[in-house]
């Protein structure tokens, strides 16, 4: 990545620092919670799965971390160091069932689809940092709603409806969490330039069609988001 490719507005540079140090803190939290499931993996898919993820996420902070030297951005973690720790608790508390549904819905799908709304508006650098663990967290996803089909197929039809009747307030609980931690997401977002109310209704969006996908248990996605009528 080139120098010229560093960006001069001050309050761009500041907020767009912060959500790459975010998104670095976050991968890393990905990935030592992927690595500390592996002993619970309930088949050798799984575990393989998780394995490859663990690599993923190293190599996407190895990038974001070389991009934010080149940047200028301060190293200061947005995420302090007892939430991280809240964060960890949490995911060692799950069953595999609901560790999928946290991890691959509440953030990984929904948070990647964030940060993809920033990449038009971003830098060249940036937007170049952000290629590969972009590309890599659609397998990560594509991962997690199929082993959770998988694990909603073995469950009786009240338990699944409960279940992904749950789901929404359990996406909602994590967001709520996240919020709370301090920092504005808000305010980062809007600095870069995104429209953070219609980025919200874009999230609110996805989550009805990851849900449908879901409920659809044994049919392909698009045959799901047809049934619903719901649009990508």
């Amino acid at each position: 990545m080139k120098m010229e490719s560093v960006p001069q507005n001050t309050e761009y540079r500041q907020s767009m620092g912060q959500l790459l140090m975010l998104y670095t803190q976050v991968d890393r939290l990905i990935m030592e919670i992927c690595a500390e499931r592996l002993a619970q993996a309930p088949d050798e898919d799984a575990e393989l799965s998780l394995a490859k993820q663990v690599g993923d996420e190293s190599r996407h902070v190895s990038i974001q971390r070389q991009w934010m030297r080149e940047f200028g951005t301060q190293p200061t973690p947005v995420i302090t160091p007892a939430q991280e720790q809240m964060i960890r608790a949490h995911f060692r508390s799950l069953t595999w069932i609901d560790f999928l549904a946290d991890l691959y819905i509440c953030v990984e799908a929904l948070g990647s689809e964030a940060v993809e709304r920033i990449v038009p508006l971003a830098d060249p650098g940036t937007r170049a940092s952000l290629r590969v663990p972009l590309t890599d967290e659609m397998d990560h996803v594509a991962f997690g709603v199929a082993r959770l089909q998988q694990e909603l197929a073995q469950l009786s039809e009240t338990e699944r409806k409960e279940f992904l009747t749950r789901l929404p307030a359990r996406i909602e609980a994590l967001t709520d969490v996240f919020h709370g931690f301090g920092f504005s997401v808000r305010d980062m977002f809007e600095a870069v330039g995104v429209d953070y109310d219609r980025l919200c209704r874009m999230l609110e969006e996805r989550q009805k069609e990851l849900i449908a996908e879901l409920a659809f248990v044994g049919q392909p996605p698009q045959s799901a988001r047809a049934a619903v009528g719901v649009s990508a």
